[in-house]
């Protein structure tokens, strides 16, 4: 457990504001190259425990280039770390480096220092970055950030086994061992298998715990949903591609299909709800990162020995896994810019990416792809082995995605944030429209926003 005694789930059910760690590190010596003092601000975890490792590494920068560190954690809840970020941008003063959320790079563009250099050289050492970070972090041809481990999650499937091959006659980790191999039945893991076992789990009264509202766990694996069919909302250059647009067509039917056999209440869900459907025993599965098995280690045993990740199910133009990024952006208007791009290069070194891993029991995911071979993947339990597939690897045959992506990042950021996706499928299934009408509600509002309405 954290410091503080801080769960994903206590945060938003009390509130809680920021979070401020204590101060750590040496006197303040001046050093070549970095010196002085630094203050950063960080994402609160949700998983117990998952501010250490940034903490250690902290104390471990400072100790060795004599620079005194302060960090702060800010938790999401009520939009505090938002805030603070705006805050500080308007003011033009504050932390030094801050943690951004996926689209803040390209909001704050022009008040962030690039990080071109530091990027440079640790692709050279690395290799490919996510692209979906890429996409995000880079905003006019320029680096707004480095895309962080720490916080960073994919969305798979966390599933409870035990009720899948009960009620569904699936057997999950057969399809997906603990290994660099898909397992038998692989092939048939798709949207339609789903749909099916949906339905059965529904049935016995454990259903899929998936949110249809308006944040971002409902945005991402309905994204998801989107890509698997082909349907894409515009195309490149932010055109909408929503008339004739049989795909998109396709995966709206699917999803207003699958809705049936979900709870009443998932349109009103937030990010903290398929996590208690999944803790509570009531859901046998949910898409999320491993923060709700995590906490139902601690809080349900019972829950936590049978549960078991899986990638998402496979469309038919592909299978897409939901990638939601954070980015640790330094302030154009910071006091010690080299001493922030030094720290920022070495807390994303392998062995400190790794730390942060393992300190967030799985669920931080770094930014480079060489790096989902980490050991802790295969040794987590209970039960051991049950988030080896929760990075995205070779056999999986998937590909890291953010909902609207290819529109131009300006507009994607919109749709995004407004949640058109999982809105459009609402007026359906919910409101009880036509496709036909969801549809011309939907190129209206992309028309909207493209003229900046």
């Amino acid at each position: 457990m954290s410091k503080h005694g801080i769960t994903r789930r206590k945060v938003l059910r009390n509130g809680a504001g920021v979070v401020a760690a204590t101060a750590v590190g040496a006197p303040m010596v001046h050093a070549q190259g970095t010196s002085g003092s630094l203050r950063f601000a960080f994402w609160d975890h949700w998983v117990p425990g998952g501010n250490d490792a940034l903490k250690e590494l902290a104390q471990r920068f400072g100790e060795q280039n004599r620079v005194n560190m302060t960090l702060d954690f800010i938790n999401t809840t009520g939009n505090q770390l938002q805030l603070t970020i705006a805050a500080q941008a308007q003011s033009r003063s504050g932390h030094d480096g801050i943690s951004l959320l996926p689209w803040d790079p390209g909001t704050y563009a022009d008040q962030l220092e690039p990080c071109d250099d530091v990027m440079q050289r640790l692709s050279a050492k690395y290799g490919p970055v996510n692209p979906v970070a890429e996409f995000l972090a880079k905003r006019g041809g320029a680096w707004r950030g480095v895309p962080a481990t720490a916080g960073t999650q994919a969305k798979p499937a966390c599933a409870r086994f035990d009720l899948l091959k009960q009620h569904a006659g699936i057997d999950i980790r057969e399809m997906w061992p603990a290994a660099n191999r898909a397992g038998p039945g692989a092939d048939r893991w798709t949207w339609d298998t789903f749909l099916t076992a949906a339905e059965a789990c529904h049935k016995a009264g454990v259903p899929f715990g998936l949110p249809m509202g308006q944040f971002t766990d409902a945005v991402d694996w309905v994204g998801a949903v989107f890509l698997g069919y082909g349907a894409r909302v515009t195309d490149e250059r932010g055109n909408p591609t929503i008339r004739n647009n049989q795909e998109l067509r396709q995966a709206i039917d699917y999803l207003v299909r699958l809705s049936r056999f979900l709870p009443n209440d998932v349109w009103a869900w937030d990010d903290a709800s398929n996590n208690r459907a999944l803790i509570s025993g009531r859901s046998a599965l949910i898409f999320n990162p491993p923060s709700a098995w995590a906490v139902a280690k601690r809080d349900a045993p019972q829950v936590a020995e049978n549960c078991w990740t899986i990638p998402m199910p496979a469309g038919p133009k592909g299978r897409f896994l939901a990638y939601l990024p954070y980015v640790t952006g330094i302030w154009s208007f910071g006091r010690n810019k080299t001493a922030a791009k030094a720290f920022l290069e070495f807390i994303t070194q392998r062995e400190n990416a790794e730390l942060c891993v393992n300190k967030s029991q799985g669920y931080d995911i770094p930014p480079f792809l060489s790096m989902s071979d980490f050991k802790a993947w295969e040794t987590e339990g209970p039960p051991v082995g049950t988030i080896f597939n929760y990075p995205l690897k070779a056999h999986h045959q998937a590909t890291y995605s953010i909902a609207f992506s290819p529109a131009p990042p300006e507009l994607a950021q919109q749709m995004y944030l407004q949640a058109l996706n999982t809105k459009v499928v609402a007026r359906i299934a919910q409101g009880g429209e036509s496709v036909d009408s969801a549809l011309g509600w939907l190129e209206r509002e992309i028309n909207n926003m493209r003229r900046g309405g």
